[in-house]
């Protein structure tokens, strides 16, 4: 295990340190409790929007929350839920009077806890409801949408209702927005190497030099096919045809088009595979709108990469592209 670390158990406080020291005008603690990060702004009146899962995926969960996005996180340890408990407390925190609307990954740990905290908030009077990111289509075939898994699309939920958040819109709309936004995009990745949890000390899980897996999940889970090493072209070709057919996107439509790196994927590699997709949408009479590239849910140092693409109508597009600011992300 080669890290820039202290002791494996205190990375995940030591991380949580960094972030405040860094941002201190932006996020900051609930109660000293390291775990609970919510927005140092408040906005009277606002439907809140919280988040939270397992540490190891920076920027996702931390780093999204701020001015136009989300306005509160929990986290647990690397790839481990956080309690219902901290959640609770998350929530009281960011509740401004207009309820608080829970976005988070489909993971079976997290919709435990997050179940349970809206329950507990719900005997404090207040109003929380779910929409859960469930946009990877290697985890469940089309037909079973609500088994698949959150990954890195579950940014565009964040952005979008956030955005209307942020102009005051009533708790239904704010719900019926992310929901609507959820429904619209669709994810798939492909891992070239493992990642090491500190705590555990080895890989979470193996793959042979010179392979590849399509499909496989953030945590790990077994993906779609192992094979060879395939070229950017080829594995674009692979993972966006799937996506494409998934979502049955026609010519003239739009999308927004997210390119994820894992943790150890060069930018340049990125930009590679954002160039195929580029000439495929484009060849397909498909509209792009705004494009992503860069890290926005990793999986520690694993090596690959994903794709999402957000179908788009009047209403997302305005959204999406209002501003917004947070540590990890900033849009004019």
């Amino acid at each position: 295990m080669r890290k820039l670390i202290n002791q494996p158990e205190n990375m995940v406080d030591e991380m949580l340190q960094g972030i405040y020291a860094a941002h201190p005008d932006q996020v900051t603690c609930v109660n000293g409790d390291l775990r609970c990060l919510v927005s140092t702004k408040r906005h009277p009146g606002k439907v809140a929007l919280a988040t939270g899962g397992g540490s190891g995926h920076l920027p996702l969960f931390l780093g999204y929350v701020g001015e136009g996005m989300l306005d509160g996180c929990c986290v647990g340890g690397v790839f481990q839920s956080p309690s219902a408990d901290r959640m609770l407390e998350v929530t009281k925190a960011i509740h401004s009077g207009a309820g608080v609307l829970y976005i988070y990954g489909n993971y079976g740990g997290d919709t435990m806890n997050f179940e349970l905290a809206a329950e507990m908030a719900a005997v404090d009077d207040i109003r929380v409801e779910q929409v859960l990111g469930t946009d990877d289509v290697a985890s469940a075939p089309k037909g079973s949408e609500a088994k698949r898994r959150g990954v890195a699309g579950i940014f565009f939920i964040y952005k979008i209702a956030g955005a209307l958040a942020a102009r005051m819109a009533s708790f239904d709309d704010v719900k019926a927005v992310a929901e609507k936004t959820a429904a619209s995009v669709r994810s798939m990745g492909v891992a070239l190497s493992p990642c090491t949890i500190p705590e555990v000390g080895m890989p979470t899980f193996s793959i042979q030099e010179g392979e590849m897996e399509i499909g496989m999940g953030i945590h790990g889970e077994a993906g779609v096919r192992r094979g060879a090493i395939q070229p950017a072209d080829a594995v674009v070709d692979q993972v966006l045809g799937t996506i494409l057919d998934d979502m049955s996107c026609a010519k003239g439509d739009t999308v927004s088009v997210l390119i994820n790196g894992l943790g150890a994927t060069p930018l340049e590699e990125l930009y590679v595979l954002y160039r195929r997709v580029d000439q495929n949408l484009k060849d397909a009479g498909i509209n792009i709108h705004r494009a992503y590239v860069g890290e926005f849910a990793t999986s520690m140092e694993m090596a690959g990469a994903s794709i999402s693409l957000l179908k788009l109508d009047a209403e997302l597009t305005q959204l999406l592209d209002q501003s917004a600011h947070t540590p990890f992300f900033s849009q004019l």
